[in-house]
C-alpha cells in the first residue's frame, strides 16, 4: 500500500526555473522597451491633458516602478504610470488653486494609499471592502469618466487657430475609427496598441489635413531636464482631491488580482496587497513632489504580459530605467506636444467612456439590486452630485465634484441600514 503524503508546492529544479522568478539579465532590454512601448500611449496622455509635462511624467514613471518594485520584492510584473482618474481633478485644481498647490493634493492622494496600507496590514483587507463597496466605488468611477466627457467631445470638435470644426472632427474621426478597429480586429501584440494606433493615424491625418504645428520640437533641445514642480501645501486643494483617491484604491486589488491570475501567482498574499499598495502610494507621491502625475498599475502591460508570458519582475526594471533615460530627451516631449488636439480628442471617447463602463460593470458584478431603495439612493446621490458639479464653499474650504459625491457615498452607505427600503 502506498503512503499518504500531503501535497506541497514543488520547488522548482534546476531545469524546472520559475518564470515569475526576478532575474535581471541584459538580453531582456528588448522586452523592457516593448512594456514601455505598449503602455506609452496611455502614460502620455494624461500629463498632456492635465497641463503637464510629458518628460515628467516619462521620469515619474519610470522612477516610480523602481520604487514600487523595490517595496514588492521585484515579484509583481506591473508598469506604474500616469492615472486617468486625477484626469478632471488635476485640470480643475490648476485652473482654481495653481499647479504647485495642486501637487500638494496629490501628495496628499499617495499618503492616503500608505495609510490604507497600513490599516489592511494591522487589521486585514476586509475593513475596507466594507467600507468601500462597489455600490460606492462604481458608480464614483463613472463619475470619473462622465465629468471627462466634455473635455473628449471639446477636443474632438473644437476649431483651432489653424484649423476648421469640420478638419478636426475628421481628424478625431479617424482617430477614433483607428483605435476601435485595433482594438476589434487585430491579432497578438499590435491589439494591445489601440490607444498608440489611434494616435498614429490621427497625426497622419493631422499632418496631411495641416493641423500638426512643428514649432515645439524646432525650439527645443536634444537633451534638457524635465521641468520638475514641486509642491506647495494648499488645505482647499488637498480637500478637494483627497476623495478621489477612493476609486483608484479600489481599482488596484482588481489589478494585482488580475495580474495573479495571469502569473498564476498569489500576490494578494506575497508580497502582499500592503505592500502593492505601499509602493503606489510611494510611487504617486514621489511623482507629485516632482510634477508628475498620480502613478497606477496599466492593465495595457498586464495583457502584454498574458500575451508575450514575460513574468520576470527585472523586464519591468528595464521598462523603467529606458522611460528614466527617454525623459531627458527634450525633443521627445516637443514631438509629443505637436499631436493635433483632435487627433486626442476622438481617442478620449474611447478611453473616457471606457472609464464610465467600469464602474457600471462593478455595479454589475457585485449582484446588487440597484432598485432596492437603499443602493437606487446612494447610487443616484452619488451620480447627480458628481455629475451635477454640486460645490459645498466655506471660506477658502472647497468640496465639489467627484470628491464631494465620493466622501457622501461613503457617508451613505455607512449611515443607512442594509434592511433599509426591504
Amino acid at each position: 500500500m502506498e503512503d499518504s503524503k500531503p501535497t506541497t508546492e514543488v520547488e522548482p529544479t534546476a531545469t524546472e526555473v520559475d518564470p515569475t522568478a526576478y532575474k535581471f539579465r541584459g538580453r531582456d532590454i528588448i522586452f523592457g522597451a516593448q512594456m514601455l512601448f505598449v503602455a506609452f500611449g496611455a502614460l502620455v496622455l494624461v500629463p498632456i491633458l492635465a497641463g503637464l509635462d510629458p518628460n515628467v511624467a516619462l521620469f515619474t514613471a519610470g522612477v516610480g516602478t523602481l520604487v514600487f518594485q523595490l517595496v514588492t520584492g521585484g515579484k509583481v510584473p506591473v508598469f506604474l504610470a500616469s492615472s486617468f482618474a486625477f484626469i478632471a481633478p488635476i485640470q480643475f485644481g490648476v485652473a482654481e488653486y495653481g499647479l504647485a498647490e495642486t501637487l500638494s493634493g496629490l501628495v496628499a492622494a499617495g499618503a492616503f494609499y500608505l495609510l490604507l496600507s497600513l490599516l489592511i496590514f494591522f487589521f486585514g483587507s476586509g475593513f475596507l471592502v466594507r467600507l468601500l463597496p462597489p455600490i460606492v466605488t462604481g458608480p464614483v468611477i463613472m463619475v470619473i469618466g462622465l465629468a471627462l466627457a466634455p473635455i473628449a467631445i471639446g477636443m474632438a470638435s473644437s476649431e483651432g487657430d489653424t484649423y476648421t470644426k469640420g478638419q478636426a472632427l475628421i481628424v478625431a474621426g479617424a482617430a477614433l475609427l483607428a483605435t476601435i478597429l485595433t482594438a476589434l480586429l487585430a491579432r497578438g501584440m499590435l491589439r494591445l496598441l489601440p490607444i498608440l494606433i489611434g494616435i498614429v493615424v490621427g497625426y497622419v491625418a493631422g499632418l496631411v489635413l495641416g493641423l500638426v504645428d512643428f514649432s515645439p520640437m524646432a525650439d527645443a533641445p536634444w537633451f534638457a531636464i524635465p521641468s520638475f514642480t514641486f509642491p506647495v501645501f494648499h488645505a482647499p486643494a488637498i480637500l478637494y482631491i483627497l476623495p478621489v483617491a477612493i476609486a483608484p484604491a479600489i481599482e488596484h486589488f482588481g489589478d494585482v488580482i488580475a495580474i495573479g491570475s495571469v502569473a498564476k501567482k498569489d500576490y494578494l498574499r506575497d508580497p502582499g496587497i500592503h505592500r502593492t499598495l505601499l509602493g503606489d502610494g510611494l510611487a504617486t507621491s514621489l511623482a507629485a513632489f516632482l510634477g508628475g502625475p498620480p502613478n497606477t498599475t496599466y492593465s495595457e502591460v498586464t495583457g502584454a504580459v498574458a500575451l508575450t508570458k514575460s513574468f520576470n519582475g527585472a523586464i519591468m526594471t528595464w521598462a523603467a530605467i529606458i522611460a528614466v533615460i527617454l525623459a531627458f530627451v527634450s525633443k521627445l516631449g516637443a514631438f509629443i506636444r505637436t499631436i493635433p488636439s483632435p487627433a486626442m480628442g476622438g481617442i478620449l471617447v474611447i478611453l473616457f467612456g471606457t472609464i464610465v463602463v467600469v464602474g457600471i460593470n462593478s455595479l454589475v458584478q457585485s449582484g446588487r439590486d440597484l432598485m432596492q431603495p437603499r443602493n437606487l439612493i446612494i447610487v443616484a446621490v452619488i451620480l447627480i452630485f458628481g455629475v451635477g458639479g454640486l460645490a459645498l464653499e466655506a471660506g477658502e474650504f472647497a468640496l465639489e465634484g467627484i470628491g464631494l459625491c465620493g466622501i457622501v457615498g461613503v457617508l451613505l452607505n455607512l449611515v443607512l441600514p442594509q434592511s433599509l427600503g426591504e
